[in-house]
């Protein structure tokens, strides 16, 4: 069992668990940073990201949504996308590759 917590990693992005076809990671992002530029994509990974605690404005494709706490979103392998923290608190998500993409 590889059990890790969320609050465990302190940079601003951690991958915290890897099996065979799973990976978890965690992303912090400040009050005005973003995740990298649009054209990140993780072309063999699906990714599941969970707002944990605060705001994301998530653009997937041509799609633009504001993610809340409890909010999911899955981006689709090969899918340009940026996750932006447009909010004034920290924003953190725990996010779920498949297969493992870092």
């Amino acid at each position: 069992m590889q059990k890790k917590n969320v609050n465990s990693a302190t940079d601003s992005f951690a991958v915290l668990n890897t099996a065979k076809q799973t990976q978890t990671a965690v992303m912090r992002l400040a009050p005005g940073e973003k995740s990298g530029e649009k054209g990140n994509e993780h072309a063999p990974s699906d990714q599941v990201l969970y707002v944990v605690k605060g705001e994301l404005v998530a653009e997937i494709g041509s799609e633009t949504e504001t993610l809340r706490e409890g909010d999911a979103v899955i981006v689709a392998a090969g899918i340009p996308h940026q996750f932006r923290n447009e909010g004034s608190t920290q924003a953190i998500s725990l996010n779920v590759y498949s297969p493992p993409a870092y």
